[in-house]
């Protein structure tokens, strides 16, 4: 019993000096923060007189991307890594240059489509695997491949690196910075997402950069499953095509384009049966080492010619998986079209149920599917966005990329369209007048045509470059700003629901037919 005193005693002391002690830890409520007055809200995608000069500033970067390539000659191969490539903006852009708005035009309202930062490699890709066969197959590597002898895998699957944590929050910071005007601080907004692990982080951190680390107090997230996740397709067709369509074209080039590589590696990899599957895995391994650990040793086994072939074979695996190459393309992504076109024209969606693929419960709710917000943000994947593009009819990006090499003057770029953490920024824009077609590069009221009414006009922002409505549709004039007057583009745009086909593409009675075969988003 004394024992047991003298320990209920000591826990006795124990407790009262623990309460006793102050928290800390504590850091909320922060009763002691000092002065805290903000400032107004920045709109740079308003004013900015010069929205796309000369490089000046280059930022703090954790990743090693200058290693030596044979043949790069100075450009940077981690540009043309497809979807895989860390974010950039392409300095040459989709057609036209960028342009401040007139003196007395305004932003009324932005709607994003945002892709999720840079990631693991999925299971899907096999690399996990490929890497177990390297390691254990005793094999003695020579040459360039020695580093295979003590090498090991350490990458894990699927959730974001710290890469792309950066890529989401610099995101939205950007975003900030340029439409943070936009927020109405008087009632929070509907983000939305997915519960898939890296969607929702990307969505998090996005949100902590736009509006710092307590955005919880000013945005909702509305997160449904992820189709990625449950193997769940609301179009059928999408699911059991994607991979047939994209399967032989990319088979076909990618034997042609390491056919060299392939038999170079095969000399300095000992007793193993080196391929051509095992020198695409060791170049896929290039970005995702590198995004996931700063620095990779695949990277330099190619020369530039190599990595513009990884790039091309890339851009065949996405127009033919959810682009204008897949009869599906168009199907994939009309439900964000008929949302967007929803929200513009300030109504619910209301097109006819299985027609679209729109969760028409939610979309005609107005607490998951409000009308009144300036900005509108999605969290979506590279597919998505390419699939939403290929449904608005955008076939500046309907390129034939054929299996044996690249066509001239190629647009259809992936690396351009979804790099990791790649966005489409749209921008509904009101001016008193109409705007010139022939644009100052000054923010200036000569750019209005003299005697004429308010005006409003649409513009298509990807990765921080224009792209060119007139490239794709004729109603929309010639305009060097590449805008669209948005009565028009919404009269362009009614039809964008019949193109789609969806019901036919989604759940029809086709089957695929050969690579090319479909050349606009739709069966044949």
């Amino acid at each position: 019993m004394g024992n047991l005193r003298s320990l209920m005693l000591t826990w006795a002391i124990a407790t009262a000096v623990e309460a006793s002690e102050p928290n800390w830890f504590q850091t909320v409520p922060d009763n002691y923060a000092g002065p805290t007055p903000t400032g107004a809200a920045p709109f740079l995608a308003e004013v900015n007189p010069a929205p796309f000069g000369q490089a000046t500033y280059i930022p703090n970067a954790p990743l090693e991307t200058s290693e030596p390539i044979a043949g790069a000659n100075g450009r940077n191969i981690f540009h043309l890594m497809g979807d895989l490539s860390p974010y950039f903006s392409p300095s040459e852009g989709f057609g036209v240059d960028e342009y401040p708005l007139p003196k007395g035009a305004s932003i009324g309202h932005m709607h994003m489509l945002q892709r999720h930062g840079a990631r693991y490699p999925s299971a899907e890709e096999g690399l996990g695997a490929w890497a177990a066969g390297i390691v254990n197959s005793g094999a003695v590597f020579t040459g360039e491949l020695e580093f295979l002898n003590d090498w090991t895998y350490k990458l894990g699957e699927e959730i974001l690196v710290p890469q792309g944590r950066q890529e989401l929050f610099d995101s939205g910071i950007l975003n900030f910075y340029n439409y943070g005007h936009l927020y109405d601080n008087s009632s929070k907004i509907v983000v939305r997402t997915t519960l898939q692990s890296r969607m929702l982080e990307s969505c998090e951190n996005f949100l902590a950069g736009f509006f710092g680390l307590n955005w919880k107090k000013h945005a909702n997230i509305l997160a449904v499953i992820d189709p990625a996740v449950t193997g769940d397709e609301a179009c059928t067709k999408a699911g059991e095509t994607m991979l047939a369509a994209m399967e032989e074209p990319v088979g076909t080039w990618t034997e042609t384009y390491l056919k060299d590589r392939t038999a170079k590696l095969q000399r300095l990899a000992g007793d193993y049966n080196w391929t051509v599957t095992d020198t695409s895995h060791a170049q896929a391994l290039c970005p995702y080492e590198a995004i996931s650990l700063g620095y990779s040793p695949f990277c330099q086994l190619f020369d530039y010619q190599e990595w513009q072939g990884y790039e091309y074979m890339q851009d065949i695996e996405f127009a033919s998986m959810a682009g204008f190459l897949n009869p599906t393309g168009r199907a994939q992504g009309i439900y964000w079209v008929e949302e967007f076109l929803a929200r513009v024209e300030g109504h619910f969606v209301d097109v006819p149920a299985n027609t679209s693929g729109v969760n028409m419960t939610l979309d005609t709710n107005p607490v998951t599917f409000p009308l009144n917000q300036s900005l509108y943000l999605e969290f979506t994947h590279d597919a998505n966005i390419v699939s939403v593009l290929t449904a608005f009819g955008l076939t500046q990006f309907a390129d034939f990329l054929p299996a044996t090499g690249p066509p001239k003057n190629q647009q259809f770029v992936t690396s351009k369209l979804v790099p990791f953490a790649g966005r489409l920024n749209i921008e509904i824009i009101t001016a008193p007048h109409k705007v010139s077609t022939r644009r100052s590069r000054k923010i200036s009221s000569d750019d209005y045509v003299p005697g004429t009414g308010k005006a409003q006009y649409v513009h298509f922002i990807q990765n921080q470059r224009t792209i060119p409505l007139h490239a794709s549709f004729k109603e929309c004039e010639y305009r060097e700003d590449g805008w669209c007057e948005l009565e028009t583009f919404l009269k362009v745009q009614k039809q964008s629901l019949a193109n789609a086909e969806y019901p036919y593409a989604c759940f029809g009675n086709w089957t695929m037919k050969e690579y090319g075969a479909a050349r606009d988003g739709v069966p044949v």
